[in-house]
């Protein structure tokens, strides 16, 4: 691993690649260098805008597949970013190679993310920072409510166009905390229908918010899965998550007990019921959870 800098940003990579031409876009102002995807992000700002650099083909640490798939993969998640509009959807604004590299380009997007795996030391190093899951929580139950109300319109929105949610968790959302403002990302490995887990246990995604077919290799993969996974990140949102160390161990999303959930016992049958490991008991479509989550929520 070697340790590299770009206006005066660091950075690290496995070995040495020259990011230099990234000055002809404009200055460099934050890095993600940590991810599984094998690429890499810039914050770029060139005449008072921002952009977000997304490269593939960079030699990361922590890759989990090799600089080829990671150009492959980033250029078909390029495709889904074209077919899929929504205003809460981080905006494509342009696509190119350059070198050995592949750059997806994107508008800039403040906030932070639910789930910023790539901060963790910095929280062990500083207990006294606040993750943004734990500054998201003390929200007002109305604000979150509203972010939920997103989530469903956006899912509702790529399921209209063809596509399944897979690897989208709290980490694909952006929250900008002084604006109040929700911003979903990192759909790469969303799929067409129809299609399975043709992978098995490894099928992409956390296991703590994982569908049961998620781990069982030849499972349909479809609508029914996106809403599992919907009402699981729904589910975190408003609990007292005490069971995270089981998730992880048994590979599944397990639901919070009803004593550490803010919101009423209906809302949380609800969730349940579109998180059944039984795909025949949950809602028959996304449309149908949507409607009734909110016709739970205004029953007293």
């Amino acid at each position: 691993m070697i340790k590299l800098q770009i206006d005066n940003i660091e950075f690290k990579l496995k070995e040495y690649q020259d990011f230099s031409w990234l000055n002809n876009y404009g200055k460099v102002f934050s890095v993600i260098d940590e991810t599984g995807s094998g690429c890499i992000s810039f914050g770029v700002e060139k005449d008072h805008k921002r952009y977000f650099f997304k490269i593939a083909g960079a030699k990361t640490v922590e890759a989990e597949v090799s600089e080829n798939e990671s150009i492959l993969l980033l250029k078909d998640a390029v495709k889904k970013y074209e077919d899929i509009k929504h205003p809460n959807l981080i905006k494509l604004i342009d696509n190119f190679d350059i070198n050995e590299f592949f750059v997806a380009v994107f508008e800039w997007a403040e906030g932070e993310c639910l789930f910023d795996h790539w901060n963790f030391n910095r929280y062990k190093e500083y207990p006294n920072l606040e993750t943004p899951i734990k500054k998201f929580k003390r929200l007002s139950i109305d604000k979150r409510i509203n972010v939920v109300l997103k989530l469903f319109s956006f899912f509702e929105t790529f399921i209209e166009n063809g596509y399944v949610a897979v690897d989208f968790y709290d980490s694909s959302i952006m929250y900008d905390f002084e604006n109040d403002l929700v911003t979903f990302c990192d759909i790469d490995l969303f799929r067409k229908i129809p299609t399975m887990n043709d992978i098995g246990e490894a099928y992409f995604g956390t296991k703590r918010l994982k569908a049961p077919e998620e781990n069982k290799l030849g499972s349909t993969i479809d609508e029914l899965t996106s809403e599992f996974t919907l009402g699981a990140i729904i589910f975190d949102m408003f609990s007292d998550v005490k069971n995270i160390d089981e998730r992880y161990e048994k590979g599944i999303f397990i639901p919070n007990n009803i004593e550490n959930f803010e919101l009423l016992k209906n809302v949380y049958d609800v969730l349940i019921k579109a998180t059944s490991y039984n795909r025949n008991n949950r809602y028959k479509s996304i449309k149908e959870f949507h409607n009734a989550f909110v016709k739970e929520l205004k029953r007293k």
